[in-house]
């Protein structure tokens, strides 16, 4: 594996981005996520993903970068752009910054 990695879906209740923590909850906090820095762990959190499909809609894994605090950060456009919502108005996620 080239980079870390972590999960990341939409809630099926309200289409939200959410990221797979610790402790086996979704959050829509990016910096909360699991990092999988193995193969073998990005696979095993994939799995635990997929089995939740009453839950969640699309899992799927991507790469991270590492902060200095050791939280994730995204390491695409695409991802950062996911983690702060597709608005230029400030409310939801945007007002939580």
């Amino acid at each position: 594996m080239s980079k870390p990695q972590i999960v990341t879906a939409n809630n099926l209740m309200d289409g939200d981005v959410v990221y797979l923590t610790e402790d086996g909850e979704w959050s829509r906090r990016l910096s909360e996520a699991t990092i999988a820095l193995t193969d073998q762990q990005a696979k095993a959190l994939l799995a635990e993903a997929q089995a939740q499909p009453h839950r969640l809609v699309g899992p799927y894994l991507t790469a991270v970068e590492i902060g200095d605090d050791g939280r994730p950060r995204p390491a695409h456009f695409r991802e950062a752009f996911r983690a702060t919502g597709p608005s230029n108005r400030f409310h939801g996620k945007q007002a939580e910054l």
